[in-house]
């Protein structure tokens, strides 16, 4: 099952044609579809570890904003004020 959120067929499950290293990693080659292929990273499917909670939430987001906000106002401080 393609697991990767942005990808077109996450949550589709697919027939895995044959497996690959490409640059050190295992990647499947799918069925998907009439005649066609798609090339997926394992850590892309339900194939890969558990995935890591590392998700972002509003919560993250509104701290990121903060810490960016500061380092820019610091920055415009030290350059007197201009961009």
């Amino acid at each position: 099952m393609v697991t990767h959120p942005f990808h077109p067929l996450a949550g589709r499950r697919l027939v895995v044609l044959f497996t690959k290293r490409r640059a050190g990693a295992v990647v499947f080659v799918c069925a998907s579809g009439a005649s066609r292929s798609v090339t997926l990273p394992r850590e892309w499917t339900d194939r890969a570890g558990e995935p890591v909670g590392h998700r972002l939430t509003a919560e993250g987001l509104s701290a990121a904003r903060g810490l960016v906000d500061a380092l820019v106002s610091r920055r415009a401080g030290a350059d007197g004020g201009g961009s």
